[in-house]
C-alpha cells in the first residue's frame, strides 16, 4: 500500500518553524506512545539541531504500560528529558515545565549572573497531524485557546498561547514528511489517524491492522469480538467480525467499509485493548 501526503501547507510549516526557533527556549516534541518510532519526524532532528529539547510521550492510555516504561528509559538514555502524559485527562501534564527547567538549567543560572530575574519559559510544541498539541495545549493554558479536531491537520497557523503558570506557548501546525522511506511508517501513522482516511483505501489498510493484530496478539481481535482467530486467514477473520458486527449488504454480502471503519475507530479509541505497535527492540531494524 503506498502512502503519499504532503499538502502544500506542510512545506510552509516547516519553513515557519525553522524561523520560529530563535523565539523560544525549548522544544517539545509530542509523540505517540503506541508509535514512538513512526510518530517522530526526521526533518525535526534537522531543523531543531541543538536546541534544548523534551519528548513527551501522549496518548500513554492508549498504549502498552510495560512499553512505554521502555519507551521513556530508551529515550532518557538517548538524554532526552521525557514526560508520559495523556493530554485529555491532564496526567502528567504538571511534569512538563519541570522537565523543560531541567534541560534549561544552564541558562537559568547564566541569567541569574547576569542578574536576569526573568523565569519564564517559551515553549515550541511540535508533532505530527493528530497526536494531541491542541488538547495539550488547552490543558496547559487551563482554557480553550487552541483549536482541537479528531481529524489530522487542524492547526494551520503558529500561535502563541500563555499559561496559568510560567510558560508561554508557541503552537505549531503538525507536520508530516514528503516521503516514507519505511512502508510501515507510513501504515503505523494511517492506523492511528495521522493520515486523513479519506485518502486511504480504508478496506486495505484495516485488513493490514489485522495481520499486525494478530502477530502482536492473536487473543486482542478474539477477546474483543468473540471470535476463533486461530489458523484462519486475515479474511476469514475480517468476515467474521463483518457478521457479529451486522456489517452485511443486500444478498448478504460483507460490507469490508463498515468493517474496516469498526476495527480502526475501536483501535484508535482504545477499545481494543492497551496496544503498542512499536517496541524497543524494533529500533536497530527500523532505523
Amino acid at each position: 500500500m503506498n502512502i503519499n501526503w504532503y499538502p502544500g501547507h506542510m512545506k510552509k510549516t516547516i519553513d515557519s518553524l525553522k524561523s520560529s526557533l530563535k523565539l523560544v527556549d525549548v522544544v517539545a516534541e509530542l509523540v505517540d506512545s503506541r508509535i514512538p518510532i513512526s510518530s517522530r519526524n526526521p526533518l525535526i532532528d534537522e531543523i531543531l539541531d541543538d536546541k534544548p529539547r523534551i519528548i513527551l510521550m501522549n496518548k500513554m492510555d492508549l498504549s502498552d504500560e510495560n512499553e512505554n516504561k521502555k519507551w521513556m528509559e530508551y529515550f532518557k538514555k538517548e538524554g532526552h528529558e521525557t514526560v508520559m502524559i495523556n493530554s485529555v485527562t491532564g496526567y502528567g501534564v504538571k511534569n512538563i515545565e519541570k522537565a523543560c527547567r531541567s534541560q534549561l538549567k544552564e541558562k537559568f543560572e547564566k541569567n541569574k549572573e547576569k542578574n536576569i530575574l526573568s523565569d519564564k519559559i517559551r515553549l515550541m510544541i511540535v508533532g505530527i497531524p493528530n497526536v494531541g498539541k491542541s488538547t495539550l495545549i488547552n490543558r496547559l493554558a487551563k482554557k480553550k485557546s487552541a483549536k482541537v479536531g479528531n481529524r489530522p491537520g487542524v492547526t494551520r497557523h503558529n500561535q502563541w498561547i500563555k499559561t496559568s503558570g510560567n510558560m508561554e506557548l508557541l503552537d505549531t501546525p503538525g507536520v508530516l514528511w514528503p516521503k516514507f522511506e519505511d512502508k510501515l511508517t507510513g501504515l503505523n501513522l494511517a492506523y492511528t489517524g495521522a493520515i486523513k482516511d479519506e485518502i486511504m483505501d480504508v478496506d486495505n489498510l484495516a485488513f493490514s491492522l489485522i495481520e499486525t493484530l494478530q502477530k502482536i496478539d492473536p487473543k486482542i481481535l478474539s477477546n474483543r469480538y468473540n471470535i476463533d482467530t486461530d489458523n484462519k486467514a486475515t479474511l476469514e477473520i475480517m468476515d467474521e467480525i463483518a457478521l457479529r458486527r451486522g456489517a452485511i449488504l443486500k444478498g448478504n454480502e460483507i460490507d469490508y467499509t463498515k468493517t474496516a471503519n469498526i476495527i480502526l475507530d475501536e483501535f484508535r479509541k482504545g477499545v481494543l485493548g492497551k496496544i503498542t505497535l512499536e517496541k524497543v527492540e524494533d529500533i536497530d531494524v527500523r532505523l
